[in-house]
């Protein structure tokens, strides 16, 4: 009963979204300024589902210049959780076959962000290069999933260097973000999903990297995030055992 309540819900939030969010972005389509809004709404969706969601900025996080954030990808719960971590002027880089999905692909691309075929090497390191191009001309920053799927209960995968090649190309810090894990802990007919928590790392500096060492800036950036995923799910695990919620 509660799996078919929340689906319904999400049902009739989905439709909002197309109607009024497609109606509303097409007074100024592609403008950055739809993604911090709409990252909100789907971000509040998710108590919804049960998630006591922890989000861990801080203070001067809406308050910081241009940069290139990375951010575990986990699987669709990401669009409830970790969307609530984007801040102010920050546009995401998709795939291209995002734009195919009945609804979310057609306000995805209305709201300003970038969509790259990642099928094809070529275009998508020319897409990267337009990313520079476009970061340079403004003060726009870009979010990145690095490992370029999703983990799906893998453990935070392989990095793509794309979002390297794009910080060290546009001369900007990178801001990792990571999100506890998702993955076998949400169940649509559990009331109660316990805890998740999203953390801002510190700015990673790239001024002293240049295009070739992007795979070693990329391995830095993995440890770290790494190290963090496991300190977040090892306090997740307590929490949620202390409130009896069962993985």
């Amino acid at each position: 009963m509660i799996a078919l309540l929340r689906i319904f819900m999400v049902a009739i939030f989905a439709v909002l979204m197309f109607v009024f969010g497609c109606g509303y972005c097409l007074f100024s389509p592609r403008n950055p300024k739809h993604v911090f809004r709409f990252g909100r709404y789907f971000g509040a969706m998710h108590r919804v589902f049960g998630i006591k969601l922890e989000l861990r900025l801080p203070e001067d996080a809406y308050k910081r210049g241009q940069a290139v954030y990375i951010a575990n990808h986990q699987n669709s719960w990401d669009l409830f959780t970790i969307s609530s971590a984007v801040t102010p002027s920050v546009v995401t880089v998709g795939k291209k076959s995002l734009l195919w999905l009945p609804l979310f692909g057609q306000i995805y691309w209305l709201t300003g962000n970038i969509l790259i075929d990642r099928a094809n090497r070529s275009k998508a390191m020319g897409t990267i290069d337009q990313v520079i191009d476009k970061m340079k001309e403004s003060s726009l920053s870009v979010w990145m999933f690095p490992e370029g799927t999703r983990s799906r209960g893998r453990g935070l995968m392989p990095f793509k260097t794309g979002a390297f090649h794009a910080a060290v190309g546009a001369e900007t810090p990178i801001i990792p973000i990571v999100c506890s894990t998702t993955q076998d802990k949400i169940k649509l007919n559990r009331w109660n999903n316990g805890h998740v928590i999203i953390e801002m790392l510190p700015p990673v500096d790239t001024s002293q990297y240049g295009k070739t060492d992007v795979r070693k800036l990329a391995e830095l950036c993995r440890a770290q995030m790494e190290e963090k995923l496991k300190d977040l799910d090892d306090e997740v695990d307590a929490r949620n055992t202390a409130d009896g919620v069962k993985n």
